[in-house]
């Protein structure tokens, strides 16, 4: 699991509560650095706008759950498993994210099972 996972820059590169763009394992993943140093990690892709846009978005917390809202149509994206606050039926990818020795490393994209 450990060579799965992608250095993509150093967590003073990150800025707090600001997202970041990076092609990690061929895929756009914006990257948000949070309180405490947490790195999260979800795809770029705005399924609203259909726009790369995701990163650019505002950060905030709602009940405990950080998320970025998009600029757009202002739908809001939980920054730990990509769903959608605003409508549960849609989700964008999501990505483990670590830091170790003050780099930030992304894995691949997080397979989600189906709801039984």
């Amino acid at each position: 699991m450990g060579r799965d996972f992608q250095p993509v820059c150093q967590l003073g590169d990150l800025e707090l509560g600001r997202g970041v763009v990076a092609l990690v394992h061929g895929q756009a993943v914006a990257i948000f650095r949070l309180p405490d140093d947490v790195v999260v990690a979800i795809g770029n892709h705005d399924p609203f706008s259909r726009g790369a846009v995701l990163a650019r978005g505002m950060v905030g917390v709602r009940d405990d759950v950080h998320f970025v809202a998009t600029a757009t149509h202002r739908h809001t994206f939980d920054l730990h498993t990509g769903r959608c606050l605003d409508d549960p039926t849609v989700t964008v990818p999501s990505f483990p994210a670590k830091v170790v020795d003050g780099t930030v490393l992304v894995g691949p994209r997080t397979e989600r099972r189906a709801s039984a």
